[in-house]
């Protein structure tokens, strides 16, 4: 389980695309340093935390953090083509997980925390399908690759006090330790794709 427990309302979302803005959906560990991550990245529009990829209907945190579902923890993202591509996001999404990493990442064990692009459409599916060849043949990793490459279905919606977590709770020991060397490392490889409001924070 994540030391990242109280339950609250989740809701089954269905987040459309407004006026040209796509939508991308990954899980990549706890929620809490993926979402933050992204918020940070130009071009994003809203990132929404959440669980996808399980059967059951209106999973809750304490079953998905206790590995009583088979839904993994998620982000969906909001954001425009025009400024940011879903290639800059995959390549982002990269850098800010371990993708060898079975069943988990970093700290935070089970299929949970599994990592997962999870495609809306054929070109989503490709450009994913495409990065993980690319690192395969890179040689860059000794294990295999083990994030997947996965049809969306479903999204949702965390309970409230996961939303914006990392903002809302500097002090907490897992954001500190786990959460913002994440986020160091995104402006350390894309300092360029850094919102403006970001780049002076600590």
């Amino acid at each position: 389980m994540s030391s990242c427990a109280q339950d609250g309302q989740t809701k089954l979302v269905a987040l459309e695309a407004q006026d040209g803005d796509a939508i991308a959906t990954f899980a990549g560990g706890c929620f809490w340093c993926t979402e933050a991550v992204f918020e940070r990245v130009i071009g994003v529009k809203d990132v929404y935390s959440g669980y996808t990829g399980g059967k059951e209907e209106n999973p809750t945190y304490r079953q998905v953090s206790y590995g009583k579902s088979t839904h993994a923890e998620a982000i969906q993202i909001i954001y425009d083509p025009e400024v940011i591509s879903y290639q800059e996001l995959l390549d982002i999404f990269f850098i800010s997980h371990y993708p060898t990493q079975v069943n988990g990442q970093g700290p935070d064990r089970g299929a949970q925390y599994r990592a997962v692009v999870f495609y809306h459409d054929e070109a989503q599916k490709k450009a994913a399908e495409s990065i993980i060849q690319k690192l395969t043949d890179s040689g860059k990793y000794k294990e295999k690759i083990a994030t997947t490459v996965e049809a969306y279905d479903k999204f949702w919606m965390a309970e409230d006090y996961h939303q914006d977590y990392y903002e809302l709770n500097p002090g907490n020991p897992y954001i500190i330790q786990v959460a913002i060397p994440k986020v160091k490392k995104l402006k350390k490889y894309f300092p360029d794709k850094i919102k403006a409001k970001y780049k002076t924070e600590k």
